[in-house]
């Protein structure tokens, strides 16, 4: 790392391989981008401790104005998503990356009547669910 600081996340190496995943300045109308790696990590840092855009220390991430559009701009073009996936493809070729996934499946409920399957022939307990006025109930 360059200097030991809590805002800090990526190694060198590490900020390397990443910022060849970011899109460049080459071509592009208007103010040039600033320091990705500063942005980059402004966008870690407001993850990581769950802040308000707001709240980013401007000292050490800049306006948080240019942190969010920044992280917007990425968001929408897909640069997160190929970041993502080069991240996975490198860890997995590495044999870094375990694909074991477990779902417990007492959380995952369904409604009673999510089922999709047809109604039981009994009574389910109310005459909303008949679906008949109160006329003809009588």
């Amino acid at each position: 790392m360059t200097t030991a600081s809590r805002y800090r996340y990526f190694s060198d190496a590490q900020w390397e391989w990443i910022s060849g995943l970011l899109p460049s300045n080459e071509g592009r109308r208007g103010h040039p981008f600033g320091d990705d790696r500063r942005v980059v990590e402004g966008i870690i840092y407001r993850y990581r401790t769950g802040i308000p855009w707001r709240d980013l220390p401007r000292s050490e991430f800049g306006p948080w104005q240019t942190v969010w559009k920044r992280h917007r701009r990425y968001a929408g073009d897909g640069t997160w998503d190929r970041v993502l996936m080069a991240l996975l493809a490198t860890a997995d070729a590495d044999g870094r990356l375990d694909w074991t996934v477990s779902v417990d499946a007492t959380i995952n409920r369904a409604h009673q009547h999510a089922t999709n399957t047809t109604r039981p022939d009994q009574d389910t307990g109310g005459w909303v669910e008949l679906h008949e006025s109160a006329a003809a109930r009588v």
